[in-house]
């Protein structure tokens, strides 16, 4: 089996803009998608092995620390036999109804001792 670290993204905009929605509106719709996102991770846990939110991003450069936005959400590891399978796992995800939201898979792949 090989990992792949799978990154849930959104447009910052959007989120923004989705934080101005009317909150009885955001909460019918966001309990939708939690009960689309608790079936689909059911429907794929052999495969999840971690799955979390993320919260306030700090970037670290030569010339400092920063606060930044970045439109990562979540990300999960996965456990599959190759990089077409996790793509084909997350193609029907609930994540993609969000406006301009995508997931990005990647091989994580351990650095030697």
């Amino acid at each position: 089996m090989n990992t792949f670290l799978v990154l849930y993204l959104a447009p910052v905009s959007t989120l923004k803009e989705w934080a101005k929605t009317d909150a009885k509106q955001r909460e019918k719709a966001e309990v939708k998608m939690r009960e689309e996102w608790q079936e689909w991770m059911v429907s794929h846990k052999e495969a999840l092995r971690a799955t979390a939110g993320v919260g306030r991003t700090k970037r670290v450069g030569l010339s400092g620390v920063a606060d930044v936005k970045n439109g990562i959400m979540l990300y999960s590891i996965v456990e599959a036999s190759s990089h077409e399978k996790v793509a084909e796992m997350f193609k029907d995800h609930p994540h993609l109804e969000i406006p301009g939201a995508t997931i990005e898979i990647m091989p994580a792949n351990p650095l030697p001792s």
